[in-house]
C-alpha cells in the first residue's frame, strides 16, 4: 500500500513528513537514505520526520527525526516548527504540545504560516553535549587549523536535544570554509556522538549571521537548533542580548533565551511544498 508524505521546509531546510496513524513506519537507515537522496529516484530532503500517535497524556503526537545519512536524531528546530504547524492545522487549534526523544516541545501560531516553538532548556554541562572529557563548555579547548594560526578556536558547546559546537568568526564564512571545517569537526574525538558545527558572526547586540554544518546532513540552508545554540552561545559569552535575529542566507529566525525560566523560544516561517507518495520499498 502506498503512503502519502508531505514535503515541507523551514527557511529552505527541507523535510519529508510522514504520519503513522494508519500505517506503522519503521524504516531502515538504507530506506531513510533512499528517501533523502536528491535525484536518482529519491525525494530529497535534509531530514525525514515521522508523526506518531501520542505516547503520553497532554501530547498531540510523538515525533521522530532522521538525518539524511539514515541516523535517528534527537531534535530538529525547523522541522519542529513544521510539525507544530501541521498538528495545529489538523486540530484547528492555535497551540500544541508533542513529545520527542529530546523531551516535550510546544508550539503556538504566531501569524500566517509563522510558528513560535518552545525548544526547552539548553544543555550546558559537558555530560549533556556530550563531550569525551570534562571542560568548561563556554570556552572549549579546541582549535582547527595550524597551531600558530588556527582557522577557528575556543568555541562554545550547547545541547538543544542534539549536540552543537559554535565558533565565533569575524566575518561570515563561505560555504567552502564551512564544509572544510565542519566536516573535520563533526567527528572530532571530543564529540563521541558527533556534533553540529556553527559559524556565528555577531553583527550587533540583536543580530547574528550564521552558517551550520549539520551532523549527518552536511551544509544546510538553515538549522533551527543551530540558531538556538548560536544564540545561547553568544549570550553565554556576553556578545548579544537575550533576544535576537539569527540570520541565514535563506532567511532569519527570531530566537530568545528567556531569563525567567531558561527556555529557548524560536519563531520562524513554515512552507508547504507538495504532497507525494513514497516509493513502494519504503512505504511500509
Amino acid at each position: 500500500m502506498s503512503r502519502t508524505f508531505l514535503k515541507m521546509n523551514g527557511l529552505g531546510n527541507d523535510f519529508v513528513v510522514i504520519e503513522t496513524l494508519t500505517q506503522p513506519f519503521n524504516p531502515t537507515p538504507d530506506e531513510i537514505r533512499a528517501i533523502a537522496k536528491r535525484g536518482d529516484g529519491g525525494i530529497g530532503c535534509d531530514q525525514v520526520i515521522a508523526i506518531d500517535p501520542p505516547r503520553a497524556e497532554g501530547a498531540s503526537a510523538y515525533v521522530r527525526f532522521w538525518n539524511s545519512d539514515g541516523e535517528e536524531t534527537g531534535a530538529c528546530g525547523n522541522g519542529t516548527r513544521c510539525v507544530a504547524w501541521l498538528l495545529m492545522q489538523s486540530a484547528k487549534k492555535d497551540a500544541v504540545a508533542f513529545d520527542t526523544v529530546a523531551g516535550r516541545l510546544s508550539g503556538v501560531m504566531a501569524g500566517d504560516k509563522l510558528v513560535t516553538v518552545d525548544m526547552g532548556r539548553p544543555g550546558l554541562d559537558w555530560t549533556q553535549i556530550p563531550l569525551s572529557e570534562e571542560m568548561d563548555t563556554a570556552r572549549v579547548e579546541l582549535q582547527v587549523g595550524p597551531i600558530d594560526a588556527p582557522w577557528v578556536h575556543t568555541p562554545v558547546c550547547v545541547s538543544m536535544g542534539n549536540p552543537h559546537v559554535v565558533f565565533f568568526v569575524d566575518a561570515p564564512v563561505s560555504d567552502e570554509f564551512a564544509t572544510k571545517t565542519g566536516s573535520l569537526v563533526e567527528h572530532h574525538p571530543l564529540f563521541p556522538e558527533g556534533v553540529n558545527v556553527g559559524f556565528a558572526h555577531v553583527v550587533s547586540r540583536d543580530h547574528i549571521e550564521l552558517k551550520v554544518w549539520e551532523r549527518g546532513a552536511g551544509l544546510t540552508a538553515a538549522c533551527g537548533t543551530g540558531a538556538c545554540a548560536a544564540q545561547v552561545a553568544a549570550v553565554r559569552r556576553g556578545l548579544i542580548d537575550r533576544k535576537a535575529k539569527v540570520e541565514f542566507e535563506s532567511g532569519a529566525l527570531t530566537i530568545e533565551w528567556r531569563e525567567d525560566d531558561g527556555h529557548v523560544i524560536m519563531t520562524g516561517p513554515v512552507t508547504m511544498e507538495f504532497v507525494g507518495k513514497l516509493p513502494e520499498p519504503v512505504a511500509a
